[in-house]
């Protein structure tokens, strides 16, 4: 039987600001990728977000980015691979603080926005983000794009390693995701987007945006959940997945 891990970004409100319905994607996933301050989130929607996970018995991941509140952490920064160490080791450590102080073990980390699209074409950036999750804890899974130079420095420091793919967004003949400015970057048919997943699953193959077929491997599906568009998408996946006899589950259970 083949298995999957879904997972979704969450804790990303901020004050009085709110973004995303996490109370109602939480149920429909395996994994939560929870915000950690610096391009969202704030310390009383961390741990409120880590409350409603454990509840829920999903995996709980960090989910570190670039510290750009004001951008969402969506704008490319210049920063040296020392520097992406040391702002990945300050949001494991505070995201840490509120899973232990609830105990829950974290799982996972998964780089967020332009810190993971830069660390998957820039292996010195991504060994730096590796370094600090090494450092950090050996037992976490690292959450990358298939193909990526992140999977590769995980592996090469001896980490857990899971390859994420996404059901919305089209690819490039060299696996990374179309950038998001371009024509065609969103997959917007739903039955298209689900039949892709699947095929990802199960062939390990996806077709890019130039029609050629590319090998992919998939271990967690991310599913956005901000929209009651979204919240449909999520429950019709996860029904479609079970009537491929795919297995939905933690990525603990996966890799």
């Amino acid at each position: 039987m083949y298995k999957i891990d879904l997972n979704s970004d969450l804790g990303e409100s901020f004050g009085r600001y709110t973004l995303g319905m996490d109370n109602r994607i939480i149920p429909l996933i395996s994994s939560a990728n929870v915000a950690c301050g610096y391009h969202a989130s704030d310390p009383v929607v961390m741990e409120k977000t880590i409350a409603m996970a454990k509840e829920a018995g999903i995996g709980v991941g960090a989910h570190p980015g670039y510290p750009d509140l004001m951008g969402f952490g969506r704008r490319n920064m210049d920063v040296t691979p020392a520097e992406a160490r040391a702002y990945t080791l300050y949001q494991l450590g505070a995201l840490d603080g509120f899973c232990r102080a609830r105990g829950v073990k974290m799982q996972h980390v998964k780089p967020h926005g332009a810190m993971y699209n830069m660390a998957g074409k820039d292996y010195a950036l991504a060994k730096g983000i590796c370094e600090a999750i090494a450092a950090f804890d050996r037992n976490l899974i690292v959450m990358a794009l298939s193909g990526s130079e992140l999977v590769r420095a995980a592996e090469d420091l001896g980490l857990r390693v899971a390859r994420e793919v996404f059901a919305d967004r089209a690819y490039e003949e060299d696996g990374s995701l179309v950038n998001r400015r371009k024509e065609g970057a969103m997959v917007t048919d739903e039955n298209l987007a689900i039949a892709r997943v699947v095929r990802m699953i199960t062939e390990q193959k996806v077709t890019a945006i130039t029609g050629k077929d590319i090998p992919i491997r998939a271990d967690s599906v991310c599913v956005h959940g901000d929209g009651e568009k979204a919240l449909a998408f999520v429950e019709k996946i996860r029904a479609e997945l079970s009537n491929h006899g795919i297995q939905i589950c933690p990525l603990s259970e996966i890799v």
